[in-house]
């Protein structure tokens, strides 16, 4: 999604324990787990280099959902989810020479009524197993969600609008809006870019 904006990137992966600590509230617990990520060393960077960060996180009745162990437990997950409404939180970080600061978006997410035909089908593709909560919604054959009024690309891993006011606001301008990319990649007309744009705390 970073390569969308026509950046010089570099992807690092960052090896942190992400287990979460003993009564750690969600929010608290993806908005931690970003910033040691962000923290974690690159040998190759250079001390004008922008460091990005982000994790995102699944909960459904406060309970967190991670990447499915096996196929098993990924039916068991698109099977809780099935036909009610989760929360999925993706927190950035971002750190530059000035500092480093932080966002969230948390985006409700309603699943349509699915089969358990379809649950099998949907992980003999093998798409669900590397995500959290088992799904992603971009997923086109799958198609599990339906009427969904909030942020797609954080859903997805990485909220751009969100990406872009925290850049701005460590005094970084980028000259192409995040928002269209965004929109046009995802055909999408999201409805809260004017909102998150102008601060709120919305997803």
């Amino acid at each position: 999604m970073l390569g969308w904006l026509d950046w010089n990137i570099q992807s690092s992966a960052a090896d942190i324990d992400e287990s979460r600590r003993k009564d750690e509230p969600a929010r608290d617990y993806v908005l931690r787990v970003s910033r040691e990520k962000v923290e974690v060393p690159i040998a190759s960077a250079n001390a004008g280099d922008i460091f990005i960060a982000a994790d995102t996180i699944v909960v459904l009745d406060e309970n967190i959902l991670g990447k499915p162990r096996d196929t098993d437990h990924a039916f068991e997950m698109l099977t809780a989810l099935c036909g009610r409404t989760h929360y999925v939180f993706t927190a950035i970080a971002v750190k530059t020479k000035a500092g480093m600061m932080q966002d969230v978006c948390c985006s409700p997410v309603r699943m349509r009524d699915y089969t358990r035909e379809e649950i099998s089908a949907y992980i003999a593709s093998g798409d669900p197993m590397d995500k959290a909560g088992a799904y992603a919604i971009q997923n086109q054959e799958f198609s599990p969600v339906r009427q969904f009024n909030g942020c797609f690309a954080s859903v997805m891993g990485m909220p751009l609008c969100h990406l872009e006011r925290t850049l701005k606001k460590l005094g970084i301008s980028n000259p192409h809006q995040f928002a269209n990319p965004c929109q046009n990649h995802l055909e999408y007309a999201c409805p809260i870019t004017e909102r998150v744009m102008a601060g709120e705390d919305v997803g």
